[in-house]
């Protein structure tokens, strides 16, 4: 299979992919947080060709996105207060709501479960594209299962070349992580997935504490079924082999453990301390941001970009898992496979 990239801005494209969904394929299509690989959210057949496409897990679900609330009904059941709380604060916006799911979803997308994660995303070609073809588009991140996010046309296609017939290229994607997944199908809202959106501002809206669930900083191990994607599996991994420094002296810790490695070492960082970085001599790539949401942005593609230059050893920086920050550590200790120094 050919695949072909043409930009989301041209109507044609639209048109094209919309008529590709309807037929029962997958398209990649870009979002505020990450790319999504789209199939029809009522087209079990279509929406197995996503997991065959990433090579992802039967068990683990995917994420329905909608273009306005008319489409809610055919997706989710009893839909809560809270949930319109929620919508009218954050939608569209970069939030998941798992609530019970409506007849019409299929198995395959729900991963078997009675709930369904639905979004409603703020970046007008994937709204565009979600209008052309009527339907909700079931829609995890479109790389290869256990690679890093995709946050650019390019990277899609790294990982998707001959998988799938298009990518829609809508430029890079701003928020640089995947959606913050709030659970409200049971008495108390769970947060199951950080993202830019933190636990503290969905506390606001919906005036109760939020859970953490454990899943967050720790994997899954006793063989249940992940509620929410990114939950169980391996995720976010570059080629290279990635270590997360937790210590309060990080320049000292991280430099002292690239001294003895051999090959191609690169670090992210806080741009506070990229100079020393860069003045050791020993990294061959250096990538930094001023916080917590700057290094959300630039995380996924800097570990690509380390894959490119071949880099074998990635050093980085931790930070407060508090607020944004949650977001940010979670996908780099599980890129790092809970490895820290």
């Amino acid at each position: 299979m050919k695949t072909v990239v043409m930009p989301a801005e041209d109507s044609h494209a639209i048109k094209t992919a919309a008529r590709l969904i309807n037929k029962g394929q997958v398209v990649a299509f870009p979002t505020e947080t990450v790319y999504g690989l789209g199939a029809n959210a009522f087209d079990a057949d279509a929406c197995m060709k996503i997991f065959a496409a990433k090579n992802r897990p039967a068990d683990n679900p995917l994420i329905v996105h909608i273009s306005n609330r008319d489409m809610l009904s055919s997706v989710a059941d009893e839909i809560k207060p809270v949930a319109y709380r929620l919508m009218d604060a954050f939608w569209p916006g970069p939030l998941t709501l798992i609530m019970k799911k409506a007849e019409g979803i299929p198995e395959v997308v729900t991963a078997g479960l009675n709930t369904v994660a639905v979004r409603m995303p703020d970046h007008k070609d994937a709204i565009a594209l979600i209008d052309a073809s009527g339907v909700p588009i079931a829609a995890p991140s479109a790389n290869s299962s256990g690679r890093p996010s995709p946050t650019s046309a390019m990277h899609v296609f790294e990982d998707m070349d001959t998988r799938i017939p298009l990518i829609l290229d809508g430029g890079a994607s701003y928020a640089g992580v995947e959606s913050t997944i709030l659970d409200i199908s049971g008495d108390t809202p769970t947060l199951l997935r950080p993202g830019i959106i933190p636990p503290e501002l969905l506390s606001k809206v919906t005036e109760c504490e939020i859970l953490i669930d454990k899943g967050i900083i720790a994997p899954i191990q006793d063989g249940s079924a992940p509620k929410a994607p990114g939950m169980k599996y391996t995720h976010y991994s570059p080629k290279a082999n990635v270590v997360v420094c937790e210590s309060e002296n990080k320049f000292e810790v991280i430099t002292n453990a690239a001294s003895g490695l051999c090959g191609n070492v690169a670090v992210i960082c806080l741009e506070e301390r990229r100079e020393l970085y860069e003045e050791s001599g020993l990294f061959a790539y250096i990538r930094s941001a001023e916080d917590a949401r700057g290094l959300c942005a630039i995380l996924f593609d800097a570990l690509r970009s380390a894959d490119l230059l071949g880099v074998e050893h990635i050093f980085c920086e931790g930070i407060s898992a508090n607020g944004i920050g949650l977001a940010y550590m979670n996908r780099l200790l599980k890129a790092a496979g809970y490895q820290t120094i």
